[in-house]
């Protein structure tokens, strides 16, 4: 007789089991990793060797099927950007952000629309099918074809979509979900992690596209366990302030398209609208220039992206600070001490505050040279052209280091008006840009001459 399953807690931090929970792991110390987890009965059958199973088919790669996966437009071209070029048949994609930000009002949107082509199903686990309808309603979104469902238990969910067959399945959300087969709360890490595993499967099974909504912490990441980004095909964060209009997509994961793509999106009262030109909120234009200031070229994903660095440098009472908002703070001490070592400029007595206009956040190292000039034109006080753009990687040695997709930069950087480029020596194209003159240094003392 094989014994039954039983109910086990498992530390997460170093793997043991034990049969009750503790508030400390008894083997490694670690304070609340204990989460409940259903141990599987053994298999039945006699064991080969040790061993039982059977062994399964292998293909050589080269006759695998590559076929083109079917994708379907969403009706918001932001978001089948950040997708990859659109929704894939069978796909698990897991969108999480702050409460209000709008992740069931881009659902509600996306849902709606694919349903006037397609079966479609939207299951809500936190608001009532009145709320879904008023949301709809006030949006005014067609509500003939979309089919609702108000449930919490997965194996209802399971049961209702083998029943409906819809090619788009929303489940909001993942942390109120439970299953029966586990004892423990929903919202627990057992109860994610089993919940997104049965819909995954189902997913994979049928053909049906799945999003997930998921709550997020007070530190910003997903909420519950980090293998729920790793069973989904496409993780996508919402960002943005609560104070502003424009929220923000990013695709930190995606199987089926690039990393760290943005889309840009206005929050309006008939909800989420698609931004033609991000390049051009992030812009501000002054009558006059500035000192602290400077434009500079991201690439987020396969889009260049024009943002303002802003720089604010002034005499420290206590200790000097270091802030920065939407970029790497260490990064910015960093290059701060480069600034003193190569450059000659010194910022030991003084606050420096560096930050990103609009709420982007740069996460790549070709915002170096923009903010150590931003920095330079707030402590000299002198106001840089505003007709000017920056971009380039600064090494601890003073060099100026190229970065990807140099000419795609320049090229967006014509396109809006800009006149003159300080860009590293390795990013000055052959041909030239048209209407726009490109400066290439190797050296921070060259581009600080270039000013």
């Amino acid at each position: 007789m094989s014994k039954a399953a039983k109910t086990i807690h498992t530390c997460t931090a170093c793997g043991s089991e034990f049969s009750k929970w503790a508030g400390q792991c008894a083997d490694c110390g670690a304070w609340n990793t204990l989460v409940e987890s259903v141990k599987a009965p053994p298999a039945k059958g006699p064991r080969a060797g040790g061993y039982a199973g059977q062994a399964g088919a292998v293909t050589v790669m080269d006759q695998v099927s590559t076929r083109a996966e079917t994708r379907l437009a969403t009706g918001l071209s932001e978001l089948d950007r950040v997708l990859g070029g659109g929704l894939v048949t069978g796909s698990v994609v897991l969108i999480g952000g702050d409460p209000g930000i709008g992740k069931s009002t881009i659902l509600l949107q996306t849902m709606t629309h694919l349903a006037e082509g397609l079966p479609a199903l939207y299951i809500t686990g936190e608001e009532s099918l009145a709320q879904v309808a008023m949301r709809a309603r006030r949006l005014e979104l067609p509500m003939s074809r979309l089919r609702l469902m108000a449930e919490t238990s997965v194996e209802n969910i399971i049961a209702t979509a083998r029943a409906e067959q819809p090619q788009v399945l929303v489940v909001d959300s993942i942390q109120t979900l439970y299953t029966e087969a586990l004892t423990s709360a929903p919202g627990g890490v057992s109860q994610i992690r089993e919940s997104a595993a049965l819909l995954t499967r189902y997913a994979k099974q049928s053909g049906c596209a799945l999003f997930l909504v998921g709550h997020v912490t007070k530190e910003g990441a997903l909420a519950g366990p980090r293998v729920l980004e790793h069973m989904v095909d496409c993780v996508l964060y919402f960002e943005g302030e609560s104070d502003s209009r424009f929220r923000l997509i990013r695709a930190v994961k995606n199987r089926f398209g690039a990393v760290n793509e943005l889309g840009v999106f206005a929050m309006t009262d008939r909800g989420l609208r698609e931004v033609a030109n991000p390049s051009a909120i992030f812009l501000s234009r002054y009558e006059q220039p500035i000192p602290g200031s400077v434009v500079m070229v991201t690439r987020e994903g396969t889009r260049p992206l024009l943002v303002e660095v802003q720089a604010l440098v002034d005499d420290a009472f206590s200790n000097p600070r270091r802030v920065a908002v939407g970029l790497d703070q260490n990064r910015l001490a960093m290059l701060l001490a480069v600034l003193h070592r190569h450059g000659g400029i010194a910022s030991m007595g003084q606050d420096v505050f560096v930050n990103v206009v609009g709420g982007v956040k740069v996460l790549e190292t070709g915002s170096d040279l923009a903010v150590l000039l931003a920095v330079t034109s707030s402590l000299r006080g002198q106001a840089l052209d505003s007709g000017l753009v920056v971009f380039g990687e600064v090494g601890l040695s003073g060099e100026i280091r190229p970065v990807p997709n140099g000419q795609e930069r320049l090229r967006e950087a014509a396109k809006h008006g800009f006149k003159r480029a300080i860009v590293p020596k390795a990013n000055v194209p052959r041909q030239g840009v048209e209407g726009l003159q490109v400066v290439g240094v190797e050296r921070l003392s060259e581009a600080l001459d270039a000013l």
